[in-house]
């Protein structure tokens, strides 16, 4: 590739780069912004002079930020390892096994993929109810276990690791779970934390389903907290984009100690 071709491309990159990461340039700048200095102006002023820090613990004070970005953390603490394990039990047999309906049930499966989430709100609240869980965590995690997304993607994965080492596995005396943990499972890894990613964007940035069964306050996530602190603030631009970027921060901390593995998880998905 020449070289001006390069710098084409690189420049046209960058230029794409700034508009992604533009926004979230603007609300750092906003909460990081003096009263004295506008937010709303044209061109936007993106450096903070001088940068104040006030408008974080306003946000962290006013409402019980710590304790919804617990619950948060806590709720990702059940969901996506359950998450993991429902989706790669599933996605297995219909990758690795052969038996009648197996084509049939992954179609139906994928199926759902493209019902809206509200169309589910009203049987699943009933189901909740009916199992004694509203208003608990329980009945915010048992819904997300089983995602047709996640199915799809192992049994992409699973797909491409070759039927050498399960029959070489079988051989040797193990069974079919432990082809499944011991064989085939440790040669999907970057999938399975780029499902961990979208699994933990899923839980962190869900508010309609907790929104619908949670009651109590004290077990809000992060979600429906910065909600209440728009409640609070009203047009408090400031406080308001200081309590977002504190709840980001989580996910990008999350997003950068997993990255190494996604580029290589989608490769599967690609190939199969």
């Amino acid at each position: 590739m020449k070289t001006r071709t390069k710098i084409f491309f690189y420049a046209l990159l960058s230029l794409v780069s700034l508009l992604f990461i533009g926004p979230f340039l603007i609300l750092v700048s906003s909460a990081l912004k003096s009263p004295d200095q506008p937010v709303y102006s044209f061109p936007p002023q993106i450096l903070p002079l001088p940068p104040v820090l006030h408008w974080f613990a306003e946000a962290w004070t006013k409402i019980p930020f710590p304790r919804y970005l617990f619950n948060s953390l806590l709720l990702e603490l059940l969901t996506v390892p359950a998450y993991l394990a429902v989706s790669a039990l599933a996605a297995y047999p219909l990758a690795r096994m052969r038996f009648r309906g197996r084509q049939f049930m992954f179609f139906l499966i994928l199926s759902t993929m493209f019902l809206p989430g509200e169309v589910m709100l009203v049987p699943r609240f009933l189901v909740i109810s009916q199992l004694g869980m509203v208003d608990s965590f329980a009945g915010v995690v048992l819904p997300g276990l089983l995602s047709a997304f996640g199915v799809f993607l192992l049994r992409q994965a699973f797909e491409q690791v070759p039927r050498e080492l399960s029959d070489a596995a079988r051989i040797d005396g193990c069974n079919e779970f432990q082809i499944f943990w011991r064989v085939v499972l440790p040669q999907v890894r970057p999938t399975l934390a780029t499902l961990a990613i979208f699994g933990f964007l899923n839980v962190w940035n869900n508010f309609i389903w907790p929104l619908v069964v949670l009651k109590s306050d004290d077990k809000y996530p992060i979600s429906l907290g910065l909600a209440y602190l728009q409640g609070i603030f009203g047009d408090d631009v400031r406080s308001l984009a200081a309590g977002t970027v504190m709840a980001i921060l989580p996910v990008i901390v999350f997003f950068i100690a997993m990255q190494k593995h996604f580029i290589d998880g989608m490769k599967g998905a690609v190939k199969g």
